[in-house]
């Protein structure tokens, strides 16, 4: 049994259903999760004196492909919409390897880690003819390594070009190969119990690259299961001109069709719903990852999250994949969502604290977690603490709550910890040498490139 005090906090955020902000208390934690908030000191083995800090619950990523780390920044994409930048990258990441997996799994969810992310979803779907098999088994021991809290998924590819897909012939598979690794991967890895640190999903990735029969076999394996569901949505004009093509009808109409709607299921993106589909997602309870950086980089638009949020719809936070990104700081992610629907909404636009919610609490929700998200007595003991007694923080220390969207967070976290333990301490990881994680990084992504 391990015990920790965290001390003489300036501000705890705590975005309980009251919002309250406690301030200059203490934080006592046993094991995995929180026991007690308020002004006692208990005797605990480790303390951390958190004067001049604020604290906030781990922030929970909904959205990413930790396998694009090795391809960020790439000239020969920079300045392509989302059809032509994959059709690009698909013919680099034919050569994913299974260290490449690992590799970037360690360095995308550990810089989330640094920036204040407890929580990480991630959405693989490339796996190319050989040697692919144990991809998600390698992001499972990456995450275990850094003590990251992760929910993996088991994506798939199975229209390809031949067939009017997108993706290549050779990264596409049967249907019958990929529900068998679909119900393997559940069956050893989903835990479904309070404070659970593995989780599964299963998604198929995008209307342009899988088959309706891909969708409704894997609906009904993930419902036999009780595993949640999710895929690309309502990203780009290109895929809503594409199913109207194909299908004869809009994106969520056609995932209707498919029996891909209702409160287990989650889209990334969500940008391009119209009135109508936007009260549907809210009636069912179909939740949506915002994604404003990479949604920005590829041209795709902006997600009307005023509105979603004013109807509720539930919404949770993302970076999306590294190479739309170009980085894996969700911390940065909000603060970049509340200057954008500032721009185009203006008054009705979301304030820094409701950004800090959808990264928090509406993010536990897509996930159907209701143990993170919060602190809280009884929450999993999932927090990060930020330095404010700094020069840039002179004259911002007025509204804890909103400065993570209104003023953001440049440097890594002071503590960052999961589950009870510190995992991230004055902004460097405890878990992992960065030095050598980097240099064996930058070696293996310079032999994917070359």
């Amino acid at each position: 049994m391990t015990t920790m005090l965290i001390k003489n906090v300036k501000a705890i955020v705590t975005l309980d259903n009251t919002d309250r902000v406690l301030e200059n208390q203490n934080i006592f934690i046993r094991d995995s999760r929180i026991e007690y908030m308020g002004l006692e000191s208990p005797v605990a083995s480790e303390v951390i004196d958190a004067s001049g800090m604020i604290v906030y619950p781990g922030l929970i990523n909904t959205h990413h492909h930790l396998y694009q780390t090795f391809t960020r920044n790439l000239p020969q994409v920079q300045n392509l919409e989302l059809f032509p930048w994959l059709c690009t990258l698909y013919e680099i990441w034919r050569g994913l390897t299974p260290e490449i997996i690992y590799h970037s799994s360690i360095v995308g969810m550990g810089e989330l880690m640094k920036y204040g992310c407890t929580t990480c979803f991630d959405h693989h779907y490339v796996f190319p003819r050989t040697n692919s098999e144990q991809f998600i088994d390698q992001q499972f021991m990456a995450a275990d390594q850094l003590g990251i809290r992760f929910h993996a998924s088991r994506g798939s590819m199975s229209r390809g070009r031949s067939s009017g897909g997108l993706p290549p012939d050779d990264l596409v598979q049967t249907v019958d190969e990929i529900l068998k690794d679909s119900e393997r991967l559940v069956d050893q890895y989903h835990d479904d119990s309070r404070y659970s640190m593995r989780q599964v999903v299963l998604a198929p990735c995008s209307p342009f690259s899988v088959t309706g029969d891909l969708m409704k076999e894997t609906a009904a394996l993930a419902r036999g299961k009780k595993v949640r569901l999710h895929t690309h949505l309502a990203e780009t004009r290109d895929e809503e001109e594409y199913c109207l093509q194909k299908f004869n009808l809009r994106p969520l109409a056609y995932m209707e069709s498919l029996d891909w709607i209702g409160a287990d299921v989650w889209f990334a993106h969500g940008i391009h719903f119209n009135e109508q589909e936007l009260q549907l997602l809210a009636a069912t309870k179909t939740g949506v990852a915002h994604c404003p950086v990479s949604n920005q980089k590829l041209s795709s638009g902006i997600a009307q999250i005023p509105r979603m949020l004013e109807l509720g719809v539930p919404v949770g936070l993302a970076v999306d994949g590294s190479a739309s990104n170009d980085g894996s700081n969700l911390l940065g992610e909000i603060r970049t969502a509340f200057l954008l629907h500032r721009l185009n909404s203006s008054a009705k636009a979301p304030t820094g604290y409701d950004i800090l919610k959808m990264a928090t609490r509406g993010s536990a929700e897509i996930l159907g977690r209701e143990d993170i998200g919060s602190l809280e007595v009884g929450k999993a003991a999932d927090l990060f603490l930020i330095h404010v007694n700094t020069l840039e923080y002179v004259g911002a220390q007025f509204d804890p709550k909103s400065l993570p969207g209104t003023v953001g967070v440049a440097r890594p976290a002071a503590y960052t910890i999961v589950n009870g333990k510190v995992v991230v301490k004055d902004g460097k990881l405890c878990t992992i040498d960065e030095e050598r994680v980097t240099a064996q990084a930058n070696a293996l992504v310079n032999k994917l490139l070359t």
